[in-house]
Order: C-alpha cells, then structure tokens, then sequence
C-alpha cells in the first residue's frame, strides 16, 4: 500500500515538472526573454538589498520600481513571477510617478505667491477688524505704503470661511426633491484617470436615479462641451429623456451651449452647490465604484483601452449583474427569474468578465 502512494506521489510529481517543461519549451524567445528579466531582477535587488546591505527585507529601489511598471504591461501575467511584493504595490508605484511625472513638468503661472508676511499683516488686521470685508483690507493695506498687495479676491482666502454649513432643512429638502424625482432624474459627474505614459483621460458617466443604471459614458483626452452634447445625444438616440438632470459645477455644465442643448431638449438643469457633493450621491457613488472595482486594479494603456475596460465592466458587470442595496439586492437590468432551488440542487456555469477579474453566474439544469 505504501509502495503505491510513493508511485502515485512519483507520478504526480514527474507530471508536474513535465508540464512545466513543456510550457517553458512552447514559449516564444520573447516570452522567455521577459521572464528572465522579471526574476534576474528580483534576485538581484535580494542580493544587492540583503548580502550587500544586510537589510533582513529588501526594499525596492527606484529603478525596481520603474522597471516592473514597464514590465506589468510587457508580460502577460506578471503577477505570477512577482515574489517580492504585491501586484496592488505596482499599480500603486505607477500612480506615484504618474503624479511626480506631471508635477515636474507642470510649470507655475499666474500670480506668484503671497508671502507668508503679507499673510500675518492680512490676518492680523482681519483679527483686530472682523467687520472689514476683503475689499476694505487691500485698500487699508495699499493705504499703508505695502508692496505687492493681494487682489481682494487673494485675500478671502486667508480669511476664516464665514459661508455656514447647510441648515436641516435644506438638506431635508433636497433630498425629498431627489426622492420623490427620482423616476425622471439622471445625474452626470467626469472623473479622471491616468495611463501607463502619464496622459490624463477624462471619463463622462450618465446614471439613471431610479434603476441605477449606467445609461452612458464617454471617455477622451480634451473634452469640451461639444462632445459632452454628443455623448448626451448618444444617450437619447429615440428623444427618451429625463426632466431633470442633476450635475456639479464643472465648466463645461456651465456652459452656453450645454444649457442651450438642455433647454432644447426640455431637460431642467439641477446645479449642486459649490463643495456640496452629498447633492449628487448617485453619480459620485457610482464613480467610486467604478474606481475601486476597476480603475484601481488595472492600468489603461490609452483611449481605446480604457473604453474596452469600461464597455465590458459596464455592460457585461455593472449593469446586468451587480446587486445594489438601493435596489433591494437586484439589479439595473432586470436579471432572469429562477424557479427555487436548493444549494445541493444547484448548479451554476461561471462567465469570466475583464479576464476573470470578476464573474457572471447563471443556472443550468
């Protein structure tokens, strides 16, 4: 008996390495090439880290760092030859030099900065003088014979906020104005998100208050109020549009021609109030989910990359086949009714989504 089990275990093992083999004989030179450097790379940073420094563990220099943000977008499943650290640390090293990347190459306009002198004598005079409005202050300001005096507008800056939170009642409001439109409402907010060459794409979601679903979305490298008409038409192909829509104050809402487009459209803009994001919770909710469950785990390559990624999670994910507790648990496309069943009755077939990032399930008999 025990002969037979070291032969099984043998087999198993002979298999094992065979298959391995086989895999490393059918792999391009290029693959192999890349491979090599995934793994050379992190036994030499053991080495140069542990032997050389006696650091008990290697911490990552930063040409590691750039060098497995090239590599996570050379190899195909990188993930399998990264030991030393975490696939999330890599998309993270990659958001770090995406802002580096853009803080060194943004260069300072405008006015140049108000000293931190000029900001003493501005707070002190607003200290001693809480009646004073910005105005009065540059003035008395220029009076006393000082250089280089803030615009007004520079000055309400240091000033304390006088603006109040919003009352109970204004927020009771505005939320029953959202309840009880909420059949006829749709709200749109942009986010932002870097690729893997530092660019910046903009992505334009449109969501529906009641169903949750998403019903558009868009993405681009300059967008303009142009193309955020046509992502709207692109929404409304049969003319089916909501009464109301609900979105911040981005320019380009604020625009002429984008009122222009909702008035002639018969869609009543609903404009949130400056820094008050809790009035447009379905959008802002939505483009949290969409980072998290998304744009967090995967880098965009460019325009068109983002747009598959959005496409599949949207369509073959989001819509159809993530629950929501607004929604008591379903989802905004209607899913199929299923006859009950017990769990050892059960059978479900799995559909990968976005390379198995997620699944999809559904009965069969």
């Amino acid at each position: 008996m025990a002969a037979t089990r070291s032969l099984i275990l043998f087999l198993k093992e002979w298999c094992r390495y065979f298959l391995k083999f086989l895999h490393l004989y059918l792999k391009s030179s290029y693959a192999n090439k890349m491979e090599n450097i995934a793994l050379r790379s992190q036994l030499a940073l053991y080495v140069q880290r542990y032997e050389k420094y006696k650091l008990p563990k290697p911490r990552p220099t930063p040409a590691f760092r750039q060098l497995w943000v090239l590599l996570s977008k050379h190899i195909e499943n990188w993930k399998d030859y990264l030991i030393t650290v975490k696939p999330e640390t890599v998309i993270k090293w990659h958001r770090t030099a995406f802002k580096f990347y853009w803080k060194q190459k943004s260069k300072k306009l405008g006015r140049p900065k108000t000293s931190l002198e000029t900001i003493g004598l501005i707070k002190k005079i607003h200290k001693e003088n809480s009646l004073l409005s910005p105005e009065k202050i540059h003035e008395k300001l220029r009076l006393l014979g000082i250089k280089d005096v803030p615009a007004p507008n520079t000055i309400a800056k240091y000033l304390p906020s006088s603006r109040k939170p919003p009352t109970e009642r204004q927020i009771q409001s505005w939320k029953t104005f959202l309840k009880n439109h909420q059949s006829i409402t749709w709200a749109t907010d942009f986010l932002t998100i870097p690729t893997l060459t530092f660019g910046v794409l903009y992505v334009l979601v449109i969501i529906d208050h009641q169903t949750r679903k998403i019903v558009c979305f868009g993405v681009t490298y300059n967008p303009t109020a142009q193309w955020t008409i046509q992502q709207f038409r692109n929404a409304t192909p049969f003319g089916d549009v909501p009464k109301y829509l609900v979105h911040d104050n981005d320019p380009i809402f604020r625009s002429k021609a984008f009122e222009r487009f909702l008035s002639s459209s018969s869609i009543t803009s609903k404009r949130t109030a400056y820094r008050s994001p809790w009035q447009n919770p379905y959008a802002e909710r939505v483009i949290g989910t969409i980072k998290r469950e998304l744009l967090d785990k995967i880098i965009p390559l460019n325009q068109l990359h983002l747009r598959k990624l959005l496409h599949e999670y949207i369509n073959d994910y989001y819509n159809t086949n993530r629950t929501h507790q607004g929604l008591k648990g379903k989802t905004p496309v209607t899913s199929p009714i299923y006859m009950p069943t017990s769990a050892a009755e059960t059978k479900l077939e799995a559909t990968p989504v976005l390379n198995g990032l997620y699944h999809t399930y559904k009965k069969t008999a």
